[in-house]
């Protein structure tokens, strides 16, 4: 692990290095890239030199030691030093460990969100609005941008499916654990005898997909255009500003009415379309690795149960942790506080990918 941190800070230092030449400054496309591999390697970097810091406080604290010869405060003081630092370089060696663990490369990608009801009705898609909400809260408070993309809502305020696209550093990297079934209990508005229901939504996270890493054949598409439903105005139920496209070799089909062009509702419809066939293909190359596919703890399962919001006992349950690490505060979670959560399952997943390299002997 030395020999391969002392490449990383080479690398680092001629990247640093690169990066104050003209030549690079002026060619954007090399000095965006640059940037981005500086950015990925000065973790790792710092941690190092703190640990060999650390490691020569400790060295020299323990030959001072096994030299002997030492007054009581003077030696006292070295024992502390010793204990602190040994200490402290495990700490920094598992940090480490954990930098050096091959990176998902979806995890920079922007996201297509997409959130649909399923068990419950009404219910079901009030609480779509419920989790469209959260996420919009916790991208705001990370300064992401948003947009929806489609939405196909109720009377009632809730929405049967609703797909928003945000953008933002690190966004897949954070919101990927999101992929699952959301379980709610709670007593709906519409509930007259105060008994409590179950619904289910399905949240899948789709990272965004550049036209350079998957090419479509146009031959490959139906395209309708359809006038748009819900709110927006005289304007939007006028013209046919909505489109439809249908992947005909996968079956896979694609809405967009946010936009009142069709041109610009049209290209979103691709963005999406283009997302969800990388992430199909991605699927079918990891099948040998499922369980660790989208760095998801635990099965790895889409179709599987994640997080219970029970709102009778004010909490939320997420099934893929264990012990009191899975139980948080309802009120703080469906106000958009989720990063205790998503570090706890970040956490999860790293313990289970050491353990399995530790396994393997790596």
């Amino acid at each position: 692990m030395f020999e391969k941190l002392q490449l990383i800070e080479g690398r680092y230092e001629e990247v640093n290095r690169r990066l104050m030449d003209p030549d690079v400054v002026s060619d954007q496309n090399a000095y965006r890239d640059l940037m981005k591999e500086y950015k990925s390697l000065t973790p790792i970097v710092e941690k190092f030199r703190a640990y060999k810091k650390t490691a020569a406080d400790f060295e020299e604290a323990k030959s001072l030691l096994d030299g002997g010869g030492l007054d009581r405060e003077f030696k006292e003081m070295l024992e502390e030093e010793y204990a602190s630092s040994k200490a402290k370089m495990e700490e920094l060696s598992e940090e480490i460990k954990i930098l050096l663990l091959p990176r998902d490369p979806n995890d920079d990608k922007n996201v297509i969100l997409e959130i649909r009801g399923g068990a419950g009705g009404e219910e079901a898609a009030l609480f779509v609005n419920s989790l469209y909400r959260m996420y919009s809260m916790y991208a705001e408070a990370r300064g992401w941008k948003t947009e929806v993309v489609y939405a196909n809502p109720t009377e009632l305020g809730g929405y049967k499916e609703i797909s928003v696209s945000i953008s933002g550093d690190g966004a897949y990297s954070r919101l990927k654990y999101e992929s699952g079934v959301h379980r709610v209990q709670r007593v709906p508005e519409t509930e007259t005898q105060g008994r409590i229901h179950t619904s289910t939504v399905t949240v899948a996270v789709l990272p965004e997909a550049e036209e350079v890493e998957f090419e479509i054949n146009p031959t490959d598409l139906q395209i309708d255009t359809f006038r748009s439903s819900g709110a927006g105005g005289q304007h939007i139920n006028k013209t046919e500003s909505a489109i439809r496209i249908t992947h005909l070799p996968t079956g896979v089909v694609v809405e967009c009415q946010d936009e009142r062009s069709q041109y610009k509702n049209k290209d979103r419809a691709m963005k999406i379309l283009r997302s969800k066939l990388y992430e199909a293909q991605q699927e079918k190359q990891n099948a040998a690795i499922a369980a660790q596919r989208k760095s998801q703890v635990g099965t790895g399962d889409r179709s599987g149960k994640i997080r219970t919001y029970n709102f009778p006992q004010n909490r939320v349950t997420d099934h893929r942790l264990t012990g009191d690490a899975k139980n948080f505060n309802i009120a703080a979670i469906i106000n958009g506080d989720l990063d205790p959560l998503i570090d706890a399952l970040t956490l999860a997943h790293q313990a289970q990918r050491l353990q399995e390299g530790t396994e393997k002997g790596e």
